[in-house]
């Protein structure tokens, strides 16, 4: 739900919100008329490449020019296409706000229909971290976003609760999945700044926290340091369960 609720403000506030005077004029870069005239240089095929090349090499890398290169076409001739570069931004957000609609539709049950909504909001932004940075940038608010809201909406469809209610409670699972994945992301930087993979840097910590253990200082890590941590595949299935379960006891 972040392509909605991005930047913690409400839906009924977010839809409102444009952020510079020309947008204002000429309304979202998904409401505007796109060139007519025939051509290969579509605007799908530069969201596309943008969207690869932010996948790559994150989401600095990303420029009209550089996407302009990468098809092989001048740089000016994608102006044609989209104005400026922050509705290039836009029109990722909202191409992969498209991968977070769970495909084939929702599970039957609330409780089951989140879990899936949730899982597959994880597995998205692991695919494309730099969403996470675009969320913190600006309100979005685009045709998938939106598809994908309500159907997350719809996952309550049995349940006796308002529009308001359900919005929290998707809004409490969403803050703990986007939570997860920052974890998660800062984690992997942290490994690809040093140049190791996760293994290779416990390998290289193990002798020192072990004597640590052993001192007997640290009784409440001790189990945890021998067993090994829970991975965060295991941490995410339970912290989401435990989640529910607060949410299950609060339902009328």
């Amino acid at each position: 739900m972040i392509f909605v609720r991005c930047s913690g403000l409400p839906l009924r506030r977010t839809l409102g919100r444009v952020e510079e005077a020309s947008e204002k004029a000429r309304g979202p870069v998904w409401a505007r008329e796109t060139n007519k005239r025939r051509s290969a240089l579509t605007r799908e095929a530069i969201v596309a490449s943008a969207v690869t090349i932010a996948d790559a090499e994150g989401l600095a890398a990303v420029s009209i020019r550089r996407v302009a290169a990468e098809l092989g076409a001048r740089t000016m001739s994608l102006y044609t296409r989209i104005e400026r570069k922050e509705d290039l931004l836009d029109l990722m957000f909202d191409e992969v706000a498209g991968e977070m609609s769970v495909a084939g539709g929702l599970p039957v049950g609330w409780r089951d229909a989140v879990i899936a909504i949730a899982r597959n909001t994880r597995e998205v932004m692991q695919r494309h971290p730099w969403m996470v940075d675009l969320a913190a940038q600006r309100s979005r608010v685009g045709p998938n976003g939106l598809r994908h809201a309500e159907q997350s909406l719809s996952a309550f469809a049995e349940l006796d609760l308002d529009a308001e209610q359900k919005w929290r409670i998707l809004t409490a699972v969403d803050d703990y999945t986007f939570g997860h994945v920052m974890r998660e992301g800062l984690e992997r930087e942290s490994l690809r700044r040093e140049g190791s993979t996760r293994a290779e840097r416990d390998a290289v910590l193990q002798p020192y926290l072990s004597t640590l253990i052993e001192s007997g200082d640290f009784p409440n890590l001790a189990p945890l340091m021998k067993n090994g941590l829970p991975s965060m595949d295991d941490n995410f299935e339970q912290g989401l369960a435990w989640l529910l379960d607060g949410i299950s006891r609060d339902l009328p």
